[in-house]
């Protein structure tokens, strides 16, 4: 798999180096606007194949995207202190319209992976600047926010996260919402196994398990400036489901007709992810509060989605 990334800071290339230690990818292009910043990320990482796999990394131009099956998007203004990701928009908007048309004039035949805050608005303007079909247009969602809800979910029941199956969806954002209703470990309800484990997920548990979830990235954007590595280890997993065609089910971002009531908006959904990018889209089973929360979550993308769309037709 060759895979192009956009954007050679942290996250950036963060997500290089996990891609290459995995052996996800045979093949990544590093492109920055800082050459020296790319080259530099580019050379680093490369002194890290002889302990892991006999793969290629180098800092690029766009030219260099031809051939890539995936290229991730990881450019975009920094989320600071006490700023939420919508508050990056109209600065990420702008460099998106930079962007686009170069990888689409490069590599037409990608997937576009998004990681720029805020995800799920920047999808849906990646979908309409690049004019590829919704499929090949993904956003890193609430893969994870997912992550870090089976994490804290494992570490309270005593269980490996891997053996969690919980989701988070909706908005990569404040409005996400935690799917208490139908998260299981061990085919059991999992609420149920926490009784049974002697571990009841109390309304101060849950509380507490939501407030870490929800607000783990303004808790470490606090303490070490960015997050790199959670998003980094997303992103690569997300590529692992396409180069593999594993059929993968993650909470990615992409578009839909309709959710909850309201239109044409890109959040997360356990979506089957293979070599074409969106296979499918699972629409899970909801109580009515979480019904409630994810119209709520899809309103607030879609008035922020409705704004960000206007600024590209300002400037074009």
């Amino acid at each position: 798999m060759k895979v192009g990334i956009i954007g050679a800071g942290q996250v950036g290339s963060a997500t290089a180096f996990a891609l290459i230690m995995r052996g996800v990818a045979r093949k990544v292009v590093l492109i920055d606007a800082n050459e020296k910043r790319a080259q530099a990320e580019a050379m680093d990482i490369a002194h890290a194949t002889p302990f892991a796999y006999a793969n290629k990394i180098k800092a690029g131009t766009y030219a260099d995207l031809n051939g890539c099956e995936v290229v991730i998007i990881t450019a975009g203004a920094n989320q600071k202190p006490g700023e939420t990701r919508i508050d990056l928009l109209g600065r990420n908007v702008k460099i998106f319209e930079s962007i686009i048309p170069q990888v689409v004039a490069a590599a037409p035949d990608t997937i576009l992976l998004i990681a720029s805050n805020p995800v799920d608005i920047m999808t849906e303007v990646a979908l309409k600047l690049s004019g590829f079909p919704r499929e090949r247009v993904i956003g890193s969602g609430t893969v994870l926010d997912t992550a870090r809800f089976r994490t804290l979910l494992g570490y309270h029941l005593g269980i490996s996260p891997k053996s969690v199956h919980a989701n988070v969806l909706g908005e990569h954002g404040d409005s996400e919402v935690l799917i208490w209703s139908n998260g299981d470990g061990g085919t059991v309800q999992i609420e149920e196994l926490a009784r049974m484990v002697d571990k009841p997920l109390t309304p101060e548990v849950k509380a507490k398990i939501d407030d870490c979830v929800r607000n783990a990235a303004y808790q470490i954007i606090e303490g070490k400036g960015a997050t790199f590595y959670g998003i980094a280890g997303a992103m690569c997993q997300i590529c692992q489901s396409i180069t593999n065609n594993e059929y993968a089910i993650l909470t990615v971002s992409s578009h839909h007709d309709e959710v909850e009531g309201i239109k044409d908006v890109c959040l997360s959904m356990p979506t089957v992810i293979g070599k074409r990018g969106v296979h499918n889209v699972i629409y899970p089973r909801f109580s009515e509060s979480e019904h409630r929360d994810i119209k709520f979550s899809a309103e607030k993308i879609k008035e922020y989605t409705e704004e960000a769309l206007t600024q590209i037709s300002l400037t074009k």
